[in-house]
């Protein structure tokens, strides 16, 4: 059963940001689950020289319909200017935990 469920990948400059976030995703309907992981060392190119940053990931479970609405919130409450958001597409699980997400965005 595929309710075009997917896995949003999320990094934030700390676990506040990454809460506030979070959060905002439940209340809004845009995810059902958003979960924070620990600090993470993140070694990138930004600006034409190598950074590095101790950053926050976080996954949120949604539907591929919500994606679009799903960026922008985040964008706009980000601190980055340009925040890691990807998403994957969920093909397999556990076929009721995927319905729960579907009907937990309300779609």
């Amino acid at each position: 059963m595929s309710h075009n469920a997917n896995w949003v990948y999320m990094t934030a400059k700390d676990r506040e940001e990454a809460v506030m976030i979070g959060r905002r995703l439940i209340d809004s309907k845009l995810a059902a689950c958003v979960n924070i992981f620990g600090s993470v060392d993140s070694i990138f190119m930004w600006e034409g020289e190598v950074a590095q940053e101790t950053e926050v990931a976080f996954i949120a479970k949604t539907t591929a319909d919500r994606i679009p609405e799903l960026v922008e919130t985040v964008k706009s409450l980000h601190s980055y200017e340009v925040p890691c958001i990807i998403s994957l597409p969920i093909s397999n699980g556990n076929p009721d935990f995927i319905t729960w997400i579907a009907e937990s965005v309300g779609k």
